[in-house]
């Protein structure tokens, strides 16, 4: 396998800490999206819409969307899995990984920001007030989600794809400055997952291409 990614991308970092829960070797291509190497035509043709991560594999085109590569693997490889055993609590995962995802993570992306300070003027501050709604709002229900779902991890006691999801969230709303204090539950689920090796492993700061 290779994984097309880059160091500080949340979607990347998602599938790299399912990659190492699972001890799945692969080779790594760095793209450089400051530098905007995810619109050459050469990377086009791995993944038509310009994001990563992108997991090429040898039985057929490379896979995107980091939801979809970590069904992927969950399917190639369910030992370990990164789903929990009774159908609710997947059900669970699933969705508290899909408001990560989808609800929070697109409206912290570099490109949506990009956009709205190209294109609509946002100063900093203004960035931080757009930062502190979306976002913001979703983790707040995520922290209510798992209320209700978690042990010592986002559902029962063993990392998910919602753990998968979460570290790298909660990694980009401290740089990004959303206000994450009052997740209390979230934090501690947070540190848990960092303390594992398979985690550590995936951090941004020890990836290939992060700088010195």
């Amino acid at each position: 396998m290779k994984l097309f990614g880059y160091w500080r991308s949340s979607a990347t970092y998602r599938v790299r800490i399912a990659l190492a829960l699972k001890g799945i070797d692969y080779e790594y291509e760095a793209v450089d999206l400051l530098a905007g190497a995810q619109r050459s035509d050469a990377y086009l043709k791995t993944n038509p819409l310009g994001l990563v991560p992108a997991l090429e594999i040898d039985d057929g085109p490379a896979l995107v969307q980091s939801l979809a590569i970590m069904e992927y693997l969950e399917e190639i490889r369910p030992e370990p899995s990164i789903l929990p055993g009774g159908a609710a609590d997947r059900a669970a995962a699933r969705a508290i990984a899909a408001m990560i995802a989808c609800e929070a993570q697109p409206f912290m992306n570099i490109g949506t920001q990009n956009y709205l300070k190209t294109e609509h003027g946002f100063d900093d501050a203004a960035m931080v007030k757009w930062l502190n709604h979306a976002p913001r709002d979703t983790m707040a229900a995520v922290e209510a989600m798992v209320a209700r779902t978690a042990g010592d991890f986002c559902v029962g006691d063993a990392p998910s794809i919602a753990d998968c999801c979460l570290a790298p969230q909660m990694f980009a709303a401290a740089r990004f400055g959303v206000e994450i204090a009052d997740f209390k539950r979230l934090h501690e689920i947070n540190e848990r997952c960092l303390a594992l090796p398979a985690f550590e492993k995936a951090h941004p700061k020890n990836q290939p291409d992060a700088p010195a």
